[in-house]
Formats: C-alpha cells, sequence, structure tokens
C-alpha cells in the first residue's frame, strides 16, 4: 500500500514529445521533477495486491493560509458520504487566506426532510475530521450537473 506520483519509465507510441514552441517547458514539467521518468502529473495509489488507483491532478493544489491541498483529497472524502454522488473543490481568491474552497456536488439518495444545511454541516465536519479543519470549504452548493471534460 503506497501513494506517490505516476510516472512511466520507457517511452511509449504517440507520447507528446515537445510544447510547441517551448521545449524547456515540456523538459521542465515532465522531465525533471523525475529523472529518468516521464512524470504523468497525476497521482497513484497502488495497493497490496499490485492494483493502481489514480487519485487526481497533483498541479491541482489550493494554498489556504499557507497549507497546501490538493482538490482530489477534499473530494475523495466528500464521495464517502452516503448523500454524495460526485463533487468538485476549486480555489478562489480570498482576501485573508489568499484562497479559499467552493464545494459543489451531486446529490444521491438524500432522505426526506434533511435539509441542505444540515448536509453541508455533515460534509464540513466530514472533511475537518478526515483530513484538517483547514480543508473545511468556505461555500457548498448542491448542484445538478457538474463540469466535465471530454473523457467524462
Amino acid at each position: 500500500d503506497v501513494s506517490g506520483a505516476l510516472c512511466i519509465s520507457q517511452a511509449w507510441p504517440g507520447m507528446a514529445r515537445t510544447i510547441y514552441n517551448d521545449h524547456k517547458r515540456f523538459l521542465e514539467t515532465y522531465l525533471t521533477p523525475y529523472p529518468g521518468f516521464f512524470f504523468t502529473g497525476d497521482g497513484v495509489y497502488r495497493t497490496s495486491e499490485g492494483y493502481y488507483q489514480l487519485t487526481g491532478r497533483l498541479d491541482d493544489i489550493i494554498n489556504i493560509s499557507g497549507h497546501r491541498l490538493g482538490t482530489a483529497e477534499v473530494e475523495d472524502v466528500v464521495t464517502h458520504h452516503v448523500a454524495v454522488a460526485e463533487s468538485a473543490v476549486i480555489g478562489y481568491p480570498h482576501e485573508i487566506k489568499g484562497e479559499g474552497k467552493m464545494l459543489s456536488f451531486l446529490p444521491r439518495n438524500i432522505p426526506r426532510g434533511y435539509g441542505t444545511a444540515t448536509l453541508a454541516a455533515e460534509l464540513q465536519e466530514l472533511i475537518s475530521k478526515k483530513i484538517a479543519k483547514y480543508a473545511a470549504p468556505d461555500y457548498i452548493q448542491v448542484t445538478h450537473r457538474l463540469p466535465k471534460t471530454r473523457s467524462g
């Protein structure tokens, strides 16, 4: 059981070889962080059985009062709540903390009479316990659709 950065040791057909008009940036981004390996930019968890699970982009970092926090970390904790199907965390400029967090989530199986304020409080408490108090979002929004990339 180990987690870290996903790096590839050998080239494969069709992989990027440069960034147009900025080869130095390509080298700094993908080859310099882990010499001898191609750094994908993704975090990964490997189980003791040898299975790999992508944990999210390592560059999706929010800096809250000097604490660096990955958005995927918070999203993972939130989706463990029974009433959350999917979630997304984004940073926004904050006068005091530098960056603040906003959590949007797709609800699932919310019990009748269960208010969004109660659910928001539960999610903030869950994040505070599993990660840290500073990781709790400033705003929580229930939504019916989250933005997706072409691949989902």
